[in-house]
């Protein structure tokens, strides 16, 4: 089992002032503070509306003020109180009514690239790539900020479908003059999706109008290193130094570059500088740490991290990577001692999870066992998913009784602690166990009747394995009302009105759900619904897509064998 670091990568929205696309904004102490004064005159109710909007936003109730700005803007047609009602309804859980608040106060401010900014994240946050691309395209076209480029990146890391995004952008290229974000935008999907060649031409062609333009160098390097072009990565980063010295993306574009053609100490000397000038940035050490290992070079990594670990606090991915670097040395109780230092919160089951699968892989299975038993006794507060840990654990060797024994200690150990009912419940149900599973997840109903995913659990596996559908129907529309916006919930909503018989209901939901999160069980369930519904080539479409993206894909081959014409007439579906 390989290890995985658990990092993002930070350094570059670090030193380059990068914002994430649909980010919510930072919390403040009035969130309205900045927002325009009221100034045109108000009827009785108006006003009575509006102070109301303005005191539910000063004891924090941003929804009602959100509304009560929203009624008056909408009645005076105040782009002022459209644009208070948007501020207000960022800080709910509500996206429509954020994208009612913002749409209006587009209307009201067509010019204003504050409501376009916000629709386009908006469009993200729900999934809605195309709808994101036009909002942005309305910027640039207009002279404003699209952020085309981190558009375009996202999209790339999200693995979307980029043909339509690269259509919709070479649409607007042929009927606009060079705008260069635009052209970025497009030559980083062209190449992300096989189209080198073409990114290449378009880039150069920029490159003759806008031949000093840091984005182009910057975009060029990073092709490159996608490629695997090392040489040209880094005389594409050397170029964009020439015309933007402190830009710091470069100079780790620089470094990534000359790990790779195995220029070392160039490398170092790099990234030494850079971090000369963030001297205080934990966030850089580790970034800088981690695009070591990624290049595997784990000695200068450990120069980097091992000065971290006498900082106060020591952050936790510091030990996570001086573990990772310990163990690939050999050094395996070095690497434990690194791996159960990492505290409770982010990384700490994820530490021990690789500790005891590194003890187990080097036959040190009892070993691993120990570890995980003293960890349960110093971290009491994490006792059921320490007990996941050994279970899993247990099964990747084996040792199935064992592992059944363990949980049903901890559960006699622990009868209403919902976590470990759910475990012991889904355990039941990979061996076959369906009796056993419901009176655990109807125990942890009874416990918790809000518990979305133990309805949805419930409520699916009496849908695929059982014939009670109205009971299965029941479980699963209380889990949507409780948690609506779950792909997994939606999902097994469709699955249930499928066996239900109803193919057309059940349709929008697969849809929704396969949008969402596009994983081999949601396509087979859409493909068969598809299928049944006579859409065949649709049905082919999507199962020719699936077979290409899984590598591992059991309810796809489960659902060919059953319905073998679904195979698309290249594939065998042996």
């Amino acid at each position: 089992m390989r290890a995985r670091l658990l990092v993002t990568v930070l350094a570059t929205a670090l030193v380059a002032g990068c914002q994430g696309l649909a980010n919510r904004p930072p919390p403040l102490t009035d969130p309205l503070a900045s927002a325009p004064p009221v100034q045109k005159g108000l009827d009785a109710q108006s006003l009575a509306t509006l102070l109301t909007a303005e005191l539910a936003g000063q004891r924090g109730d941003f929804e009602r003020a959100a509304r009560g700005y929203l009624e008056t803007a909408e009645r005076y047609d105040s782009p002022a109180l459209a644009e208070r009602a948007t501020l207000a309804a960022r800080y709910t859980d509500d996206p429509q009514l954020q994208a009612r608040a913002a749409e209006h106060w587009r209307r009201l401010a067509p010019e204003a690239e504050a409501p376009a900014r916000l629709l386009a994240n908006l469009a993200l946050e729900r999934g809605d790539w195309q709808a994101s691309l036009e909002q942005r395209l309305a910027l640039a076209e207009r002279g404003g900020q699209g952020d085309l480029v981190g558009f375009a990146e996202a999209a790339i890391e999200n693995e979307i479908d980029a043909a339509p995004l690269i259509e919709r952008l070479r649409r607007y290229l042929q009927t606009h003059e060079v705008q260069p974000d635009v052209v970025l935008a497009t030559a980083l999907l062209e190449a992300a999706s096989g189209e080198t060649a073409r990114a290449d031409a378009r880039l150069g062609r920029l490159a003759e109008s806008h031949p000093t333009l840091p984005g182009l160098w910057l975009t060029r390097a990073r092709i490159a290193l996608q490629e695997g072009r090392n040489a040209d990565a880094r005389d594409a980063a050397l170029r964009g130094l020439e015309n933007a010295e402190d830009d710091s993306r470069f100079i780790l574009l620089l470094a990534r570059a000359q790990l790779r053609l195995n220029q070392v100490e160039s490398a170092e000397a790099r990234i030494n500088a850079l971090l000369a000038r963030h001297s205080d940035s934990v966030e850089l050490r580790l970034a800088l740490a981690q695009l070591y290992l990624e290049e595997a070079h784990p000695a200068p990594a450990r120069r980097l991290l091992l000065p971290l670990i006498d900082s106060q606090p020591t952050p936790p991915l510091a030990f996570i990577m001086l573990g990772n670097i310990a163990e690939q040395a050999g050094e395996i109780d070095n690497a434990l001692l690194y791996y159960r230092q990492v505290p409770i919160g982010d990384g700490f089951i994820e530490a021990r999870q690789r500790a005891a699968y590194m003890l187990a892989d080097n036959d040190r299975l009892a070993d691993a066992q120990t570890f995980l038993r003293i960890e349960r006794l110093r971290h009491p507060e994490a006792y059921a998913e320490l007990i996941g840990l050994e279970v899993d654990l247990l099964q990747a060797h084996d040792q199935t009784d064992e592992a059944r024994q363990l949980l049903d200690r901890a559960v006699a150990r622990h009868p209403d602690d919902t976590q470990l009912r759910f475990t012991r419940g889904m355990f039941r149900y990979r061996q076959g166990n369906l009796a056993g599973m419901e009176r655990d997840l109807r125990h942890v109903i009874e416990l918790e009747p809000h518990n979305a995913m133990a309805l949805n659990a419930l409520g699916y596996t009496l849908a695929d394995e059982t014939p009670r559908l109205e009971e299965a129907r029941e479980l699963i529309e209380r889990a949507h009302r409780l948690e609506p916006e779950s792909p997994a919930i939606i999902d097994s909503l469709g699955w249930v009105y499928h066996k239900l018989g109803d193919d057309q209901r059940a349709l929008p939901y697969l849809r929704e759900a396969y949008r969402q999160q596009p994983d081999q069980e949601i396509a087979a369930h859409l493909a068969e619904v598809l299928w049944r519904l006579e859409r065949r080539d649709e049905a082919r479409a999507l199962i020719e897509e699936a077979l290409e993206r899984y590598s591992e894909r059991p309810r796809i081959d489960a659902l060919l064998e059953r319905i073998p014409e679904l195979a698309p007439t290249t594939i065998d579906p042996e």
